[in-house]
């Protein structure tokens, strides 16, 4: 039996306990893990040590190499992550519906785990410890599979959760990593039916894109983030400039970072120049239409390919408009349905902004960095849905669970 199968039915074995757990069980499960992560945090660093050292050895870029480093800040930042969580409402068993049939039928509809989920992930070892908290507390198991470049870290973090379950009401085998790194693991993993019951693509485009055109396991989609940021003509150029930064700058290799900055000419003909300045101090790579390149002459050319590119790096497009029609218009063809800005002291402009642009979070005078579970107060998340059905956005824990209808009778049949 491979090991993605054999590890999906001991997970599978393990949902069934999980499904019987108490908040407090599962709460306590979930402080014991996150206690264990801080006591073995050395252990933890020295395992991800061999991962950097792989990747430069390799090549990876340095906005990469930042998405696997895990530091002793990081890893407590993962452990109190599980402790927010902890703090949450757990939603399992919460009533939705209460209905009263003519027939004398009581229709209750309760939210219910999903029961075993398969998690496929990049160089992201804290996803690992997001993922298994937030499955735990809504009694899911889950089936991790991280990337090849992260497997030491994730190895050891597995290791070290295992250990600390093993003392509380939730089974270890609750929680799976795969470890086999070749691609035919992953499309095992995407036709596991009848084991798996969703699989959830974490990370970049080309992740996302063979998952769902691969998978026969249903999808929660979490998208790339194409994000844009319109500055208005009447935006204030002082948070034009610090949202502008914070969104590229910040850390340029996560999904909600902007990966074009689209001005209305009236503002740029005034502030682009110095706004571009700012981003070369930064060491952000500046990709611009004419206008941009007549305006800030050491801007690089930028092509149809950019704007439908997900850098994760220290790359802007900037493009310069009429209108915000224009601006909207570009954001259609070009966004990931993630998150989108516009920097505007028109509330006009910023009503037509926030209900007419399609995406899962949309902002007026704010940076799109703040697309993410810790920020809108669900804790860790699982993802960010780009899509429509079931769950948009950030995912918390109600987007891990399904509903279950209980129906009361008393000795109804139907005519």
């Amino acid at each position: 039996m491979s090991e993605v199968r054999s590890k999906a039915e001991r997970a599978g074995a393990a949902a069934a306990v999980l499904n019987r757990l108490s908040t407090d069980e599962k709460n306590q499960a979930l402080l014991r893990m996150a206690e264990a992560l801080r006591q073995k945090q050395d252990d933890i660093i020295a395992a991800n040590a061999e991962d950097l050292e792989r990747g430069r050895q390799q090549g990876t870029s340095s906005s990469l190499l930042d998405r696997l480093a895990l530091n002793p800040q990081r890893i407590d930042a993962i452990a109190a992550g599980l402790e927010q969580i902890v703090e949450l409402p757990d939603p399992v068993g919460d009533e939705l519906e209460n209905i009263e049939r003519p027939n004398g039928l009581r229709i209750r509809k309760y939210r219910v785990p999903l029961g075993v989920i398969g998690i496929i992930y990049e160089a992201r070892p804290n996803v690992t410890v997001d993922a298994a908290g937030l499955c735990l507390k809504t009694g899911n198991a889950v089936v991790l599979r991280g990337g090849s470049s992260a497997l030491s870290s994730n190895r050891k973090i597995v290791e070290v959760l295992h250990g600390a379950l093993a003392s509380t009401a939730i089974p270890p085998e609750a929680l799976q990593l795969i470890e086999d790194p070749n691609r035919s693991s992953v499309d095992e993993m995407l036709k596991l039916n009848g084991l798996l019951d969703v699989v959830i693509p974490r990370g970049g485009s080309s992740l996302i894109r063979t998952v769902v055109e691969n998978a026969t396991v249903p999808v929660i989609e979490t998208g790339a983030g194409i994000c844009h940021t319109y500055l208005d003509e009447t935006a204030d150029p002082v948070m034009a400039e610090e949202i502008s930064i914070n969104a590229k700058v910040q850390r340029p290799s996560v999904c909600n970072s902007m990966e074009t900055l689209i001005v209305h000419q009236a503002f740029a003909r005034e502030h682009l120049l110095a706004l571009a300045g700012t981003f070369k101090e930064a060491g952000v790579e500046l990709r611009g239409d004419e206008e941009t390149r007549r305006i800030v002459d050491w801007a690089l050319p930028v092509t149809e390919e950019d704007y439908a590119t997900e850098y994760n790096d220290y790359i802007l497009n900037v493009k310069i408009v009429e209108s915000i029609d224009e601006a909207m218009q570009h954001i259609a063809a070009y966004g990931t349905k993630h998150s989108e800005c516009i920097v505007t002291a028109d509330q006009r402009h910023a009503e037509r902004f926030l209900h007419e642009v399609d995406a899962a979070a949309v902002y007026h005078n704010a940076s799109t960095r703040f697309t993410d579970g810790f920020e809108f107060g669900f804790g860790a998340e699982i993802g960010i849905s780009t899509q429509k059905l079931h769950a948009r956005g950030p995912m918390g824990l109600p987007a891990l669970t399904s509903t279950k209808y209980i129906i009361h009778g008393n000795g109804q049949i139907r005519g």
